[in-house]
């Protein structure tokens, strides 16, 4: 069976953009991005779109939402089958390109998640509760999709607030029921970058990044009336930034506390492609730094 679409995935400034636009121009495709935090406008320089590298290659989920919006797992699935169908009645190969695991597998395996409203009385008996009294209540549960995903007190409470919901419905979990997904015949190439390369490179970057006005971005935001709170649910570059911005961190603080949390996101970012390969999904891992020519005829073998 022919290959529908390829997927680029690995850790944090791993290379895969520009990776997915050689692998798009070679094979007449389109990138959809599959990134939790690229869906916000505005939020460009902390989620690392670098949409200069796109050139003349379409792309798709980047700027959909407005920042201080809740983007989650059910509406990215919806949102990536309009883009893939779109792409493919047009003949063009889509190109899956992210580092939100979470999002590349359940889209590659065809999940398709129903909608879960918010259950304000559960939330307000949890708002007490510690990440690691919710994480434990998570493992509760053995069909949860996203139980991993707990960085935040607030991911953690949404994912017990869908497997609840799930256990009051149980014919909304059976349309979740990953067994009876219908996979996509994919191909999934992974960035291999060795972990003192990858720490020198997320340090660089970061670097690069705030000297580019990540800071001022975030300045931004706040004044075009996004709230802090939301700023800080996102994690990482606009948790540490925005509390900085707020006077609750020095900059000394900032830096040293974002950069620990970045290469402690690519770690958990690496343990998330690893689970996939033991669930099942075969990753063909390639050297982040081979040369453009060597890599597509890499990419062409496998296809």
């Amino acid at each position: 069976m022919a290959i529908e679409t390829i997927a680029v995935v690995g850790p944090t400034a791993s290379g895969k953009t520009n990776r997915a636009v050689s692998i798009a121009r070679h094979f007449d495709g389109e990138i959809i991005s599959a990134d939790s935090r690229q869906v916000y406008a505005g939020m460009d320089l902390g989620t690392g779109k670098d949409l200069e590298d796109y050139h003349e290659i379409p792309y798709h989920l980047i700027d959909i939402c407005e920042a201080g919006e809740k983007y989650n797992l059910h509406r990215f699935l919806s949102d990536f089958r309009k883009s893939y169908s779109d792409i493919l009645s047009r003949g063009k190969m889509p190109v899956v390109c992210g580092g939100s695991g979470m999002y590349v597998e359940n889209a590659l395996n065809g999940l398709i998640m129903p909608e879960v409203p918010s259950n304000l009385e559960l939330r307000d008996s949890l708002k007490n509760k510690s990440l690691d009294e919710l994480t434990e209540i998570l493992k509760q549960s053995k069909t949860l999709h996203n139980t991993t995903d707990v960085d935040t007190v607030q991911r953690a409470v949404r994912a017990i607030e869908i497997m609840e919901y799930y256990k009051e419905h149980p014919e909304q979990a059976e349309l979740a029921d990953k067994s009876k997904a219908q996979k996509l015949n994919s191909l999934v190439i992974g960035m291999d970058i060795p972990r003192e390369e990858r720490r020198r490179s997320i340090s660089l970057r970061l670097h690069q990044r705030l000297d580019s006005g990540m800071v001022e971005e975030v300045k931004g935001l706040i004044d075009r009336g996004v709230d802090p709170e939301a700023l800080i649910y996102y994690g990482l570059e606009y948790k540490f930034l925005t509390l900085y911005v707020i006077g609750k961190l020095t900059y000394d603080e900032m830096f040293n506390g974002l950069e620990t949390a970045i290469h402690q996101f690519a770690k958990r970012q690496m343990t998330w492609f690893r689970g996939m390969e033991k669930r099942g999904t075969k990753i063909h891992w390639l050297p982040y730094n081979i040369s453009e020519e060597k890599f597509i005829k890499e990419v062409s073998s496998l296809l």
